[in-house]
C-alpha cells in the first residue's frame, strides 16, 4: 500500500477494489458502470475541503462549498460514509492529510472504492469554469446565449468556492472519459447533468458565505499595528469575536469549526448546553477559573509528538509537554469533583487516563529543566542512570585533578615557561596548554622534548604529553560520552511518551471542547443570555430577543419577539421607514437561531428553536469580480438559491429585494416570490422574513390571503416635523415611508426636501408637476422679449446685420438661460 501511495503522489495512477494498479491511460477501457453509480471528487488544501459527486441514477451533480476540516479529515470521512462513492477522484499533488486518508481507505477490508488521480494541472480554476460552461446541461433554457450562461449557472452553483469549482472541473473530465450513462451513444453526445444540488451532511445546517458575511458572524480586519499589516488579520466586531473567550489556541480553532458547522443534532447540542448551564451558575465560578487557568498551559501536542518521531525535540518542547500533561492532570482532578451526570465531565474523568500521571512523573524524574535550559540541551537528573552520574562526578572533580596534573607537568618543562594548565576539549581530549614565549616565532621554536605540538590558539601552545594520553585512555571523552548517554535516555523517554500518544490526543480534543463551552458560558454570563429550548418540531419562538452585536454598541436597545408556528405566521412581511430597524430585526432573528444551532445561549428572555436545516439570506448585495455579475443579478442569484433550496425547516431572510431595478419589476418579482412560498404545501413553507419598502405589495393586495402570512411594522411617531423611531414591532403595515423626514435627519437642504414633498404629492395625485415659479417667469419673460425683438426686424432693410443681432441678442439670452438653470 505504501508503494501505491508513493505512486499516487507522482500522479497518473488508479487503483480499484481488486487492489491492482494500472495506468490512467487505460481508464477508458474500464468496465461499464452500474445503473446506480457515484463518482466523487475531492480536493484538500490549507485546511479546506472542496468536493462534489455525480449520481448516475438521476444524472445530478451534488456539490459542497469549500468547508474547513481538521487534520484527520473527519468531515470528509463522514461524507464518504454517507455517499459511499464507487470512484474517488483527487489530485496527484495533495497534502499529507489527504495521503493518510487514502492510505486508511485502501486498508479498509469492507469498503475500497476505486481511487483515480489526475495531474495537478487539470485542476486549474479557469479550465474548470470552461468545462462547466461547455458541459451538457439540458436544463438550461434553449435560447440562452453563451454570454448569459455564466450568469444563469451562478444561480445554480457557487462560483466563490474555488476548491469545489476545481473539483467540478475534474469530475466533468472524468465523466467525459468514462461515458457514464451514454456508453452506447455517439461520441459527440455528452454526459448529461440534469440538475445541481447543494450537498449538506446529515445533521448539518446549510449556511453560505454570504449569510456569514451579512449576519456578521465573522469579520476580518487588518491588524492596527504597522508591524503586523502583512502578517495576518484580526477578528473585528463579530459574533465569533464576542464569544471567543478561549484560553488555548486549539479551543479557538474548535470554536471556529463549530461556527462553520452548525448542527441539528439535538444530542450534540444538549451536551454543549448542559456544560454551559453549569458554568453560568455563579456558584461554579471557582471551578471555571481553575479550569481556565489550567487550559492556558495546553500546547500544540501534535507538533510536539511529530518532532519526537523525527528526533527533533528541543528543551522547550519537553518543557511544553510537561506543562501540558501536568495541566491535563489538574483538569481531570477538577472534573472528577464536578457532577458526573454531565457527559463532558464524565468523559474527561475517564478519558484522561493514568497514562498522564505516568508521563508527568516520568518527565519530572528524568529531565533536569534548569540544567537543560542553561546548557541548551537535554540534561538528565541525578539518580536516573548510575553510569551517567559516575561520569558527571568525574567531570565535577576533574578541575582539581587537572590542576595537580598541570603542577607535575610544569616540573618537567623548560624553566623559562612560567605556567601551564591541562584542558579538556570535546572529541580532541586532554591537552597541555602553555603560554607562547617571545622567542617562539617559527614553528620549529614550538618543539619541546617529550611533547607533541598540535596547534596555536589565543597565543597559547597546545601539546599532547604522555600524561594527557594516559588521561584520555583512563577518562575517555567524558563530554561526548555523557551527551550520548543522555540522548539514549531521551530516546527511551520519547518512546514511552509516543506509546501513550492516544491519551495525549484525547486530552487535546476534550480540553478544546471544554475551553469552547467555558468561553461561551463566560459570554453568556456577561451579556445576560439565556439557554434556548431545543425541540424537534418546526416552530421558532423568541421572546424579547436582542441583536447580540448592536446591543453592545447602543446605549439603549429595544427588544422584539418573533413567533413562527407550524401553521401560522411562517411568512412575515415587515414594512417601515428607512432606519426604523427592519434589517436589524432580520439579522437579530438569524443570529439567535444560529447561536442556538451551535449550542450557545442566546440574547433573549426565552427562546424555543425547532428543527432548522438551513439559513438563507438575500441581503446587502456584494460585488463579485470573479463572476462579473451586476448587483441586481447577485440579488436574483441569492433569491433563486432561497427559492430552490429552502425546505419547510429553513429560515429565509430577505431585505429590500427588488430595489436594484425598475420599481414595478422589483415589486412584481418580490410579490411572485412570496406567493410562491405561500402556494406550497403547509409542510414545505419555510420561516420567511421579508423587509421591504414596497408597501404596494400589501396595499394593492398582490398576495394571496393565507393564515401563513403575517404583516408587521416597526412603530414610529411624528412630533411636529420630527420623526421619532420607537423600534417596537407591532402588527400592521406602514402607511408612509417618511422619506422627507429621514432626508431632513440626514442633513439635506430644507428647500430641497420641501420641493421633493411637493413633487411627490403632485405625482401621487396625478396632477401635472409645474416648474418652480421663479424659474418659469424668468424663462417666459426672456423668451417673450426675444420673440418680440425678432418680429420687429425689417428683413427687407438692406442695412440689417443678422449676424450682429444673433450675437448681441440671441446668444446672450441663451447664455442667461443656461446660467440660471
Amino acid at each position: 500500500m505504501a508503494a501505491v501511495l508513493d505512486n499516487l503522489r507522482e500522479g497518473g495512477v488508479v487503483f480499484g477494489p481488486s487492489g491492482i494498479s494500472f495506468d490512467e491511460e487505460d481508464e477508458e477501457d474500464s468496465p461499464a458502470v452500474s445503473a446506480d453509480f457515484h463518482i466523487h471528487h475531492v480536493l484538500v488544501q490549507h485546511g479546506q475541503v472542496g468536493l462534489c459527486f455525480y449520481d448516475s441514477q438521476d444524472s445530478s451533480l451534488h456539490y459542497m462549498p469549500d468547508t474547513p476540516d481538521n487534520q484527520e479529515l473527519h468531515l470528509l470521512v463522514r461524507v464518504i460514509q454517507e455517499v459511499s462513492p464507487h470512484v474517488i477522484i483527487t489530485s496527484a499533488k495533495q497534502e499529507r492529510s489527504m495521503t493518510r486518508f487514502l492510505q486508511q481507505l485502501g486498508s479498509n477490508p469492507h469498503y475500497r472504492p476505486e481511487v483515480v488521480t489526475y495531474p495537478y494541472v487539470d485542476f486549474g480554476l479557469e479550465v474548470s469554469k470552461q468545462r462547466l460552461l461547455s458541459a451538457h446541461l439540458p436544463f438550461l433554457p434553449a435560447c440562452i446565449s453563451e454570454r448569459d450562461k455564466l450568469s444563469y449557472l451562478s444561480s445554480c452553483i457557487s462560483f466563490d468556492s474555488s476548491l469545489m469549482l476545481r473539483a467540478v472541473g475534474a469530475l466533468l473530465k472524468c465523466l467525459d472519459r468514462r461515458r457514464v450513462g451514454v456508453e452506447l451513444e455517439d461520441s459527440s453526445v455528452g454526459v448529461p447533468i440534469l440538475q445541481f444540488h447543494a450537498y449538506t451532511l446529515k445533521g448539518m445546517v446549510y449556511i453560505d458565505s454570504d449569510t456569514y458575511s451579512v449576519l456578521q458572524i465573522f469579520k476580518s480586519e487588518l491588524h492596527p499595528s504597522v508591524y503586523k499589516l502583512h502578517s495576518g488579520e484580526k477578528e473585528g466586531l463579530s459574533l465569533y469575536g464576542i464569544l471567543n473567550r478561549c484560553k488555548c489556541k486549539f479551543g479557538s480553532k474548535l470554536l471556529r469549526q463549530w461556527f462553520l458547522q452548525p448542527t441539528q443534532d439535538l444530542k450534540v447540542l444538549k451536551r454543549r448546553q448542559e456544560v454551559i448551564r453549569f458554568f453560568t451558575s455563579p456558584q461554579n465560578s471557582d471551578s471555571l477559573r481553575t479550569l481556565q487557568s489550567s487550559l492556558r498551559n495546553i500546547r500544540n501536542i501534535p507538533t510536539l509528538l511529530r518532532r519526537m518521531t523525527l528526533s527533533l525535540t528541543k528543551v522547550t518542547d519537553w518543557q511544553s509537554l510537561y506543562k501540558t500533561v501536568y495541566s491535563a492532570v489538574c483538569i481531570r482532578d477538577t472534573a472528577r469533583h464536578l457532577p458526573q451526570s454531565i457527559q463532558l465531565f464524565r468523559d474527561i474523568s475517564e478519558g484522561f487516563s493514568d497514562d498522564l500521571n505516568y508521563i508527568t512523573s516520568l518527565i519530572s524524574r528524568v529531565v533536569d529543566f534548569e540544567a537543560s535550559l542553561a546548557d541548551n540541551r537535554f540534561t538528565v537528573k541525578p539518580n536516573v542512570d548510575p553510569a551517567i552520574d559516575e561520569k558527571k562526578r568525574r567531570m565535577m572533580g576533574l578541575s582539581d585533578f587537572l590542576t595537580d596534573v598541570a603542577r607535575r607537568e610544569l616540573e618537567h618543562l623548560d624553566a623559562r615557561i612560567p605556567s601551564c594548565c591541562v584542558i579538556y576539549i570535546p572529541v580532541i581530549g586532554f591537552l597541555l596548554s602553555v603560554p607562547r614565549l617571545p622567542n617562539m616565532v617559527e614553528k620549529k621554536d614550538f618543539e619541546m622534548e617529550g611533547l607533541d605540538f598540535l596547534f596555536l590558539s589565543d597565543n597559547r601552545l597546545h601539546y599532547r604529553s604522555q600524561r594527557t594520553r594516559e588521561l584520555n585512555e583512563f577518562l575517555g571523552d567524558l563530554h561526548c560520552d555523557i551527551r550520548d548517554m543522555e540522548m539514549a535516555v531521551m530516546a527511551h523517554l520519547q518512546s514511552a511518551v509516543l506509546e501513550r500518544s492516544d491519551s495525549l490526543f484525547k486530552v487535546l480534543d476534550l480540553a478544546a471542547e471544554l475551553d469552547c463551552l467555558m468561553a461561551m458560558s463566560s459570554a453568556s454570563q456577561e451579556y445576560n443570555y439565556t439557554s434556548p429550548k431545543l425541540a424537534s418540531n418546526r416552530k421558532i419562538t423568541i421572546t424579547q430577543g436582542r441583536h447580540p452585536l448592536l446591543e453592545l454598541c447602543s446605549p439603549v436597545f429595544v427588544a422584539n419577539s418573533f413567533h413562527s408556528s407550524e401553521s401560522e405566521g411562517r411568512v412575515k412581511i415587515i414594512t417601515g421607514p428607512n432606519s426604523s430597524g427592519k434589517s436589524i430585526y432580520l439579522k437579530q432573528v438569524g443570529l439567535i437561531v444560529f447561536m442556538a444551532l451551535i449550542g450557545s445561549d442566546v440574547p433573549a428572555k426565552e427562546a424555543e428553536i425547532g428543527l432548522v436545516d438551513g439559513i438563507f439570506t438575500c441581503m446587502q448585495s456584494r460585488e463579485s469580480v470573479s463572476v462579473g455579475l451586476s448587483t441586481f443579478m447577485i440579488d436574483l442569484n441569492q433569491m433563486a438559491q432561497a427559492l430552490n433550496s429552502s425546505t419547510g425547516n429553513s429560515l429565509v431572510l430577505i431585505d429590500e429585494f427588488g430595489k436594484g431595478t425598475n420599481t414595478v419589476d422589483g415589486l412584481s418579482l418580490l410579490a411572485a416570490s412570496i406567493s410562491y412560498w405561500l402556494g406550497k404545501a403547509l409542510g414545505d413553507v419555510p420561516h420567511v422574513l421579508v423587509a421591504t419598502n414596497f408597501h404596494s405589495v400589501v396595499q394593492l393586495s398582490l398576495l394571496p390571503s393565507s393564515a401563513l402570512l403575517s404583516l408587521l411594522t416597526l412603530e414610529t411617531a411624528v412630533d411636529g416635523d420630527e420623526l421619532v423611531f420607537l423600534y417596537q414591532l407591532k402588527e400592521g403595515i406602514c402607511q408612509s415611508s417618511y422619506a422627507a423626514n429621514i432626508a431632513t435627519l440626514a442633513g439635506l437642504p430644507t428647500s430641497l426636501v420641501q420641493r421633493a414633498v411637493e413633487v411627490s404629492e403632485l405625482y401621487r395625485a396625478g396632477r401635472p408637476i409645474k416648474p418652480v415659479c421663479e424659474m418659469f417667469l424668468f424663462v417666459g419673460n426672456r423668451c417673450q422679449f426675444v420673440v418680440e425683438k425678432f418680429l420687429s426686424l425689417n428683413l427687407e432693410d438692406k442695412d440689417l446685420d443678422v449676424q450682429r443681432f444673433l450675437k448681441e441678442e440671441l446668444l446672450p439670452s441663451a447664455g442667461d438661460l443656461l446660467n440660471r438653470s
